[in-house]
């Protein structure tokens, strides 16, 4: 209980000691009870200021004049003032309230704020604190879940290896028995005839020592019958044919992690984690990347190659300015063909689901390769299409350009029903995020989400993320002396890793997926690079523009 109004029930006033007086002098700091009031002001000693008993304290000396009790607040200078104060200059034309009124309203703010502290900003606080808790705790739970499911799966696998093992263990020992016997039966064969040979050889002795001539006479050679010598077995001894362990496929067999990430139900986006999307085996960058494969295209001496996309592992797509799209195999054999509908050069091409997706600038179309029929699946109006990806979760990403080259945008399009789901095209602040005019502009969506443009006449690569706003710009690593940043191509990787190709510096930018440069690749002897791919196992495919082979190329250790 507060001292006070302890005091206030035992004491009572000043002068006749009524109990519970209701007055109090905030300068002798007394209780008065309303009769005394009058008495105690006509003391002449000093000032008094006799308050209701629950404003006490609100008394405050002048700065200026210390005998002076403030009864007025300034408004404009925002400080109490006594009486003498307000007919001074400094004050002049100034607005004033009473002490005790500004308290009250104060006071008044006061009791709303601490109402909303109370009853609304507090509790929800605390409901935030107790959510952490519990996720804190889910963690805990989820962790111990993991790592027992990890046990167990350790244990399947090495369970599965001890079944393995026992049983070449066992077909070892049956071949190990297998060869004893053979080898044991002639060893007790060979002793057989030795000892018999060693039989004739004294018996033989015996007859020339001997002057019988009847057994002289009788003697009969054995030696051709071990003249014949058995056969000497070869025997082919069993090895052990054992394949190199490669960490990225045990890591497919024993399972991986999926993506975390940290969702704000207030604004809707979505944090990556910052070691990786899924925990893959990380994978380092080799200082000198090598060259796996040359593709030689059935693209003439004359013509250009500009975009590559991977089927699969052995097959990939690729176009460039004839109208035609060509699979080939990486052994160089022409699979399939496939003419545009408007007998113009596409504009790119990608992969989705095994199906291939093309855009047609001329047409102003986005057609897709499905059940050996060329379907049109968007014609637009007032754009033309220039590139395209296929985004994790199947939706076409569409870089396009107005009919009059001013304004480029990104259109996210449902798979389902190509319909616009989202529209990329301006900063935050209305500033446009890609250069206008007929240029190239490659896209490629990473495995954080974010969305990649290749920017050829801005000299840069824009990285946005889901939600469409502005992560970085990149333009090449600070100690760049070659010519200036020339990006075409663009492709990503399962370590979230951006590589985009420097055409005219015959180069490959490999940088994070925050922008910070890791390192380039050009003593591959890239000429002109243009169209980029990955494969699943992250190896690079570099469509040259000019020569028309693709480059397949490893990078990473």
């Amino acid at each position: 209980m507060d001292p006070e109004c302890f005091a206030q029930d035992v004491l009572g006033c000043h002068l006749c000691k009524t109990t519970t007086p209701p007055m109090y002098c905030d300068v002798c700091h007394i209780h008065l009870c309303k009769a005394c009031v009058g008495e105690h002001l006509s003391s002449e000693f000093k000032d008094h200021k006799v308050v209701p008993f629950e404003m006490r304290g609100s008394t405050t000396k002048c700065q200026k004049h210390s005998s002076k009790i403030c009864e007025l607040h300034c408004v404009q200078c925002n400080i109490p003032i006594c009486a003498t104060c307000v007919s001074s200059k400094d004050h002049r034309g100034h607005e004033f309230v009473e002490v005790l009124k500004l308290i009250e309203n104060k006071k008044e703010a006061i009791r709303r704020d601490l109402t909303e502290f109370e009853l609304s900003i507090y509790p929800k606080y605390k409901k935030i604190a107790s959510y952490i808790l519990a996720q804190k705790d889910n963690i805990n739970t989820n962790s111990k879940k993991l790592t027992t499911a990890l046990g167990k799966q350790e244990e399947d696998l090495r369970k599965e290896i001890d079944s393995i093992v026992k049983k070449l263990k066992s077909a070892l020992d049956k071949i190990d028995s297998r060869y004893l016997a053979v080898l044991n039966r002639q060893e007790d064969e060979i002793a057989q005839t030795i000892s018999k040979i060693t039989q004739n050889i004294t018996d033989l002795n015996t007859l020339l020592n001997s002057n019988d001539a009847i057994h002289v006479f009788a003697y009969k050679s054995k030696n051709a019958e071990f003249r014949r010598l058995p056969p000497k077995l070869k025997i082919s001894l069993p090895s052990l044919t054992s394949q190199k362990i490669n960490k990225e496929q045990l890591y497919q067999l024993f399972g991986s992690l999926s993506a975390f990430c940290i969702t704000s139900d207030d604004n809707g986006y979505t944090t990556d984690s910052p070691d990786a999307e899924t925990f893959h085996s990380e994978k380092s960058l080799l200082d000198e990347p090598r060259i796996i494969t040359e593709i030689k295209t059935e693209y003439g001496d004359n013509s250009e190659l500009h975009s590559v996309s991977c089927l699969s592992d052995d097959y990939i797509w690729t176009c460039g300015i004839e109208k035609i799209m060509r699979l080939v195999s990486l052994q160089e054999k022409l699979v399939k063909e496939i003419e545009t509908n408007s007998r113009t050069r596409p504009g790119d091409i990608a992969v989705s689901n095994g199906y291939l997706v093309y855009t047609d600038y001329n047409e102003r179309a986005v057609n897709i390769l499905k059940n050996k029929k060329l379907n049109r699946v968007a014609r637009l109006q007032g754009w033309r299409p220039r590139s395209v990806c296929i985004s994790s979760t199947g939706d076409f990403l569409v870089v396009m350009d107005s009919d009059d080259y001013q304004q480029v945008k990104i259109v996210r399009y449902s798979s389902s029903d190509f319909k616009e789901k989202q529209c990329i095209q301006s900063n935050d602040n209305g500033e446009r995020l890609y250069s206008p005019g007929d240029f190239s502009k490659y896209i490629s969506e990473n495995k954080n989400l974010d969305i990649c443009v290749a920017d050829y006449r801005a000299g840069a690569v824009v990285v946005v993320n889901q939600a469409g706003k502005l992560r970085f710009t990149y333009t090449g690593p600070s100690s760049t002396t070659k010519e200036s940043f020339c990006p075409v191509g663009i492709t990503t990787d399962s370590q979230s890793r951006i590589l985009t190709a420097d055409f005219w510096n015959n180069r490959i930018h490999i940088f994070e997926k925050d922008g910070q440069f890791l390192q380039y690749i050009d003593d591959c002897d890239i000429q002109r690079p243009w169209g980029l791919c990955v494969d699943t196992r992250d190896n690079l495919f570099v469509a040259e523009c000019k020569t028309c082979k693709v480059k397949k190329i490893q990078y990473y250790v």
